[in-house]
């Protein structure tokens, strides 16, 4: 983890140990011999790899192309703001590795580095740091992927509200593997890897705001091996995109506007658990809007739709997997849903916000 404010100080360097009930202050901003020892005792022993150790303002990483093999680079980025920092499930931490690499997965690449940038506010208990990164340290090694380079600021108290994260993804999407949003074709499958709205309901219910009490857990997961393998048994696969801010709905509105097709959905297919169901219904909200942050939408030829969701059903994040729904050519730009009593109802996107700083 290197500033490129710290200054190259002459001598020993000797930094007053930092207390798990110690709280951050600006001067662990300050480019100093405090942030070096914020650095060396809390980040270090968590995000430690090849390219942290080096020092630089930079990191030397392979490349990892197979020079007989070709490709593309996949890079996202992405910035985590939830609150609370904990949730049934998971916390801030686990949200910025799994959201960044699953968003080089839905590329259908492999992820391969992150980089992470920290947002510390005055007053953040350094132990509250250390169980984060802690998680960050644990989610990269589930991956399997390295964090190469990072940075940290502090700002004032009353400015970050304790912690923000910024991740940024490098993968590699191997030659002749075009997957998007746009690929959706008339006839494909809809797939969905597990039940909806699960993380949404789980942070709400972490906020106290729920008025009962909710049995949910955040469903925020890896899912580069679980896309591995829907790859694997469904190699023509069009469409890979996790429904997270906006929730199935939304997400799949994109994809239609995006493909320029229709797609048309069964109530009766689409997995909620039954205390999210029964958490909405109290609240007002559709589990279809809800956010998720360990579910993949895969759109395969209905000829590779069961090899895929048998190959997610052998995996723990994809055990729940079912066919939702399938891709037509018209009405264009449009997202259609058969109800339970045998209508029919168009999903629009969600309009405004529906759960603030969930991700």
């Amino acid at each position: 983890m290197n500033d490129e404010t710290l200054p190259n100080l002459e001598g020993p360097v000797c930094p007053m140990p930092l207390r798990h009930n110690e709280q951050i202050v600006m001067g662990h901003g300050s480019g100093g011999r405090m942030t070096r020892d914020l650095i060396e005792k809390i980040f270090k022993p968590y995000l430690s790899s090849a390219p942290l150790e080096a020092g630089n303002d930079f990191a030397r990483v392979p490349a990892h192309i197979p020079s007989d093999k070709g490709g593309q680079l996949a890079v996202s980025t992405d910035s985590h703001i939830v609150t609370p920092l904990f949730f049934p499930g998971g916390d801030i931490g686990r949200l910025a590795v799994c959201g960044t690499v699953n968003d080089i997965s839905m590329s259908g690449g492999i992820p391969l580095y992150l980089t992470a940038g920290f947002i510390l506010e005055e007053g953040l208990q350094v132990e509250v740091l250390e169980q984060v990164l802690a998680s960050m340290q644990s989610s990269a090694a589930e991956a399997g992927i390295q964090i190469i380079a990072g940075d940290t600021k502090v700002v004032e108290h009353g400015k970050a509200d304790q912690l923000f994260v910024n991740t940024a993804g490098i993968g590699w999407i191997p030659e002749g593997r075009v997957i998007g949003g746009n690929q959706a074709k008339p006839g494909d499958i809809v797939l969905i890897s597990g039940t909806i709205g699960d993380h949404g309901i789980a942070v709400l219910s972490a906020r106290g705001e729920l008025g009962f009490e909710a049995d949910v857990r955040s469903d925020v997961a890896p899912l580069n091996h679980l896309i591995h393998a829907v790859l694997e048994a469904a190699p023509h696969t069009h469409v890979l995109r996790d429904p997270t801010r906006g929730g199935l709905a939304t997400t799949l509105n994109e994809i239609a506007i995006q493909s320029n097709a229709a797609i048309l959905l069964d109530e009766a297919k689409i997995p909620v658990q039954p205390a999210v169901r029964a958490a909405c219904e109290m609240l007002g909200f559709d589990p279809l809007y809800v956010a998720n942050e360990g579910k993949v939408i895969v759109i395969v030829p209905a000829d590779e739709a069961e090899a895929a969701l048998l190959a997610m059903r052998k995996l723990d994040y994809g055990k729940d997997a079912v066919r939702v729904g399938e891709v037509l050519d018209t009405p264009a730009k449009r997202v259609l849903m058969r109800t339970l009593i045998g209508g029919t109802r168009i999903l629009d996107m969600l309009s405004g916000e529906m759960l603030p700083r969930i991700c």
